[in-house]
């Protein structure tokens, strides 16, 4: 996978950027092992993103929500039910935790979660609303009513 390297500012005003679904189509919550690639767009309709969704193939409580632009440039990250991880600079960071694009670093800077931004902790629908809410998806995609 090709490595763009957006300017700060510029990653800032992707994340910030309102995000709509791109149709209608209603998505089944991952089954374990399995990943998907929601498409969404900027209101004006200029810019493609991308929502992952990642759910553990073992660890099921493990999982991951994704918010890519221009194909390869991981905005934000959400990582849940893991292992801890380890910073550039040496400290670690607990599960659940968030990454944010840093220039010249990309995604690889975590940071605890904060409960004033996201109060459902504990991975499902709650916490998958509150990465949405994070990322500004305000037209969000449908999910089938089944077991997260």
């Amino acid at each position: 996978m090709a490595t763009v390297d957006l300017s700060q500012t510029d990653a800032d005003a992707l994340l910030a950027m309102e995000k709509h679904r791109c149709d209608d189509t209603v998505w089944s919550y991952p089954t374990p092992g399995e990943r998907i690639a929601i498409p969404l767009t900027s209101v004006d309709g200029r810019e493609p993103f991308l929502l992952d969704v990642y759910r553990g193939r073992i660890a099921l409580a493990k999982g991951t929500y994704q918010n890519r632009a221009r194909q390869v440039v991981v905005l934000a990250r959400l990582d849940f039910g893991g292992a801890p991880h380890r910073n550039p600079d040496g400290e670690e960071v607990g599960s659940p935790h968030l990454h944010v694009y840093r220039q010249g670093f990309g995604d690889k800077w975590a940071y605890p979660l904060s409960s004033d931004r996201f109060p459902h902790s504990d991975g499902g629908p709650q916490l998958l609303g509150d990465f949405m809410r994070f990322c500004n998806i305000t037209k969000r995609p449908a999910f089938q009513a089944s077991v997260f």
